[in-house]
């Protein structure tokens, strides 16, 4: 969306790159402290109940776009660990940071996918977050399956993370549209 919003602004490239730069940025930002205050505000549960990260993550895809929106997918939760292994307790865990590394991907590039729809119509933003939802989990739940021998939970702790996170993902679904949506009635003008 952003990449249609700059182009339709005659921006420079070099500009172009900096905005959507400095936008990536702050997103990884956000997906880094946004876990931190649920931890603060709901307790250590409210991280695997709220899905705080995965919300900088889904709005990347949306403006930012396929490629833009993976790297944000993939170095929020490097970014996260590396920050919070500093203060002594890492988010995400040791274990969990590849999983997370590549369920956050993949909603990241099926949000993504919907980027130049959502110039169009603001509207796509919420099939991109159901669609980017339901496939990066169900990847999260195929990794586990097919590391269940190596990884350091079952498939069923699996599932019962995803059954943990059903309501921030609803949250989600609301939530990240409506600020898509807003952005792009205020950028399109």
């Amino acid at each position: 969306m952003i990449e249609n919003i700059l182009a339709s602004k005659n921006v420079s490239a070099k500009t172009g790159v900096a905005v959507k730069t400095l936008i990536a940025a702050g997103l990884i930002t956000l997906a880094a402290l946004l876990p931190q205050i649920v931890h603060i505000a709901a307790g250590a549960d409210g991280g695997m109940k709220w899905l705080p990260m995965y919300l900088p993550v889904l709005l990347a895809g949306c403006l930012l776009g396929v490629r833009r929106g993976l790297g944000v997918g993939i170095a929020s939760p490097l970014f996260s660990f590396a920050v919070t292994s500093l203060a002594g307790n890492a988010m995400p865990a040791a274990a969990r940071l590849p999983f997370m590394i590549a369920e956050l991907a993949v909603f990241a590039v099926v949000s993504g996918l919907f980027s130049k729809k959502i110039y169009e119509n603001g509207w796509a933003a919420f099939p991109a977050v159901l669609l980017a939802a339901v496939a990066g989990r169900a990847f999260f739940l195929l990794l586990a399956v097919i590391f269940q021998a190596v990884a350091p939970f079952t498939v069923e702790a699996a599932w019962t993370q995803v059954e943990s996170g059903l309501i921030g993902l609803l949250l989600q679904a609301v939530l990240v549209p409506a600020v898509v949506i807003l952005l792009r009635r205020l950028l399109v003008k």
